[in-house]
């Protein structure tokens, strides 16, 4: 009896550790979530501030081809917002709200993810303001098809709920960290859902923010985030445990007319490390078009040095 009663507090008190996290990180990010709503049109999603000033994150199919949007936040405060950017490859968003805001929602590093840490998924679905689901993170460095027909890379994969109307809200960390932008969920299916990993959103917000737009150099590949063999890491003369292995190679790309076939496992970029899609996607910005990048490949017969010729992405 004594060992039961034990047991029991004991299973309490992991429950009240795990609610207590739950419930700090929704404090924490809670109020810096918002409605949106397309100004004129139909439908309505989520996103969340990221700065005083009015930055507001969401996805892109969430905005569409909309100019000027409604935010809504969770103390009744509605302000317009006009869209600064949008990027249909990744399906994020970034809006200018009015006025300024006292709470944010920071975006966290989901290079640091594991696989089966707590994630926390706050939004507006089906009409229900503000509403909190949790689960753990799944999978991490999935891959699925944006609306322009392009994969997302980094995807994170969580069991936490998602509905229409989840779309463009934070997936958040115990910690009180947006690891993510919920994008998706898989219709029929129970416990699976995907979010843009927020390394990638981060990316993508600081060329809209530069430039208007994403600017990207294209080889024409799609990859996924594998474990590098101790080996491979020491010929390749990097210091990480992780690289990128091709997916899939365009014919006539870029990639493949360097001699880069699917299987082929990119360890470095001009001597810098690629570490996950991620450090992939970064990379490949604008200042590598029409300019020779040396891919350090690793392969079943070893380790060797591929030049390639990025060419500028068509938006």
């Amino acid at each position: 009896m004594a060992f039961a009663a034990e047991k029991l507090q004991s299973d309490d008190a992991l429950l009240d550790a795990y609610s207590s996290s739950v419930a700090d990180a929704v404090d924490r990010i809670g109020p810096a979530v918002c409605r949106i709503e397309r100004i004129g049109a139909g439908g309505h999603g989520s996103g969340f501030v990221i700065a005083q000033d009015g930055l507001v994150v969401t996805n892109f199919h969430v905005v569409g081809d909309a100019r000027a949007v409604r935010v809504t936040m969770p103390d009744g405060a509605s302000r317009e917002g006009q869209v600064l950017g949008r990027d249909p490859d990744t399906d994020i968003a970034l809006v200018r709200a009015d006025g300024s805001f006292a709470d944010i929602a920071p975006l966290g590093d989901s290079k640091r993810l594991r696989r089966g840490q707590i994630a926390i998924a706050i939004g507006n679905p089906l009409g229900f303001e503000w509403t909190v689901t949790a689960g753990v993170v799944s999978a991490l460095g999935r891959s699925m098809r944006a609306s322009t027909g392009r994969l997302i890379d980094d995807v994170i994969q969580t069991d936490a709920a998602l509905n229409p109307g989840n779309s463009g809200g934070p997936l958040v960390s115990s910690a009180g960290e947006v690891i993510g932008v919920n994008t998706a969920m898989i219709h029929g299916a129970q416990g699976i859902a995907f979010a843009v990993a927020s390394n990638t959103a981060n990316f993508v917000i600081s060329e809209i923010i530069r430039f208007g737009r994403v600017r990207r150099a294209f080889i024409g590949v799609s990859a996924d985030t594998t474990n590098l063999p101790r080996r491979a890491a020491l010929l390749s003369q990097v210091t990480t445990n992780t690289a990128v292995r091709l997916r899939s190679v365009e014919k006539n790309g870029p990639a493949a007319k360097a001699g880069l076939k699917e299987g082929d496992i990119i360890a470095a970029i001009d001597g810098r490390p690629v570490t996950g899609v991620d450090d992939l996607v970064r990379m490949l910005d604008a200042e590598r078009i029409g300019r020779e990048t040396l891919c350090t490949v690793v392969r079943r017969t070893g380790v060797s040095q591929v030049a390639v010729m990025p060419v500028a992405r068509a938006n």
